[in-house]
């Protein structure tokens, strides 16, 4: 029995366009990811990070590579792991009950019975008073926990969060991360994090893997020995800033090779 929640073992996506050109947008992603972690991934844009998201959660498939969770192949099945992306994507004619519990509804749990689960986590967690508004009634930061709940409801062991809070204002970001790493304690999951925010990255996590510019490859992978439960002020911290010169300094070098590779695409 493996220890792992999640492998990624040689994955590899090539994209082909109508002209038989190939573009290779990820190549041989190797994660080895212990259950109820906290990994952040952080990369130059256009390095894959989003697209390796698709294929775990199984929406795109590999060009070559596996997928395994428990030890188990997953490659191309849907499913298997929670999935949010930036965008909250509430539906905007259901109220914040009925869209948190969207997800055990298609599972085919009984509304009746899905709300009795979910009222008492909105309250638990900052939406109390708000379960029959509907998102247009939201602040942003709301409508993320709305969301976060929606996919932690889904029940899976596997969270893949794509930059949730990428449009939030500085002071919001912060309370969501509190609020996120409680969430993350209370439910138990292995959470897999995209971030272009390196501070984020080393406050919420316990690894944080740095991606390549494209070909996305790994080109270093961090564990954060920084003890839990962490305080804001971590930050200023020796060991913090240590973390965060080493991140910047390997990501700084695959943003440069970003730029001039989207430099010579423009040409």
């Amino acid at each position: 029995m493996t220890n792992n929640k999640l492998e990624l073992v040689n994955v590899t996506k090539v994209f082909t366009s109508r002209t038989n050109q190939q573009t290779t947008a990820l190549a041989k992603i190797n994660m080895k990811i212990p259950d109820h972690r906290f990994i952040s991934i952080i990369g130059p844009s256009g390095c894959g990070k989003s697209t390796l998201f698709n294929i775990i959660s199984g929406l795109m498939e590999s060009s070559e590579g596996d997928i395994l969770v428990d030890g188990k192949s997953v490659s191309g099945m849907s499913g298997i792991v929670g999935y949010m992306l930036q965008k909250d994507l509430l539906l905007p004619w259901r109220t914040i009950v009925d869209n948190v519990i969207l997800g055990m509804e298609l599972k085919g749990i009984p509304k009746k019975e899905a709300k009795k689960i979910a009222l008492p986590l909105l309250a638990k967690y900052g939406l109390g008073g708000f379960e029959n508004s509907y998102p247009s009634q939201l602040s942003g930061g709301m409508k993320q926990r709305a969301a976060l709940l929606r996919t932690i409801l889904y029940d899976r062991d596997i969270i893949l969060l794509d930059e949730p809070f990428g449009a939030l204002d500085a002071q919001t970001r912060s309370v969501m991360q509190e609020w996120l790493l409680d969430l993350w304690d209370d439910f138990q999951k292995t959470i897999l994090f995209i971030t272009h925010d390196i501070d984020e990255a080393i406050y919420l996590s316990d690894e944080v893997y740095i991606m390549s510019a494209r070909p996305g490859g790994i080109k270093e992978h961090l564990s954060i020995d920084i003890p839990r439960p962490r305080k804001p002020t971590i930050v200023t911290s020796s060991q913090f800033v240590e973390y965060k010169e080493k991140a910047l300094s390997l990501l700084s070098d695959e943003v440069q090779k970003s730029q001039k590779l989207e430099e010579v695409v423009s040409k």
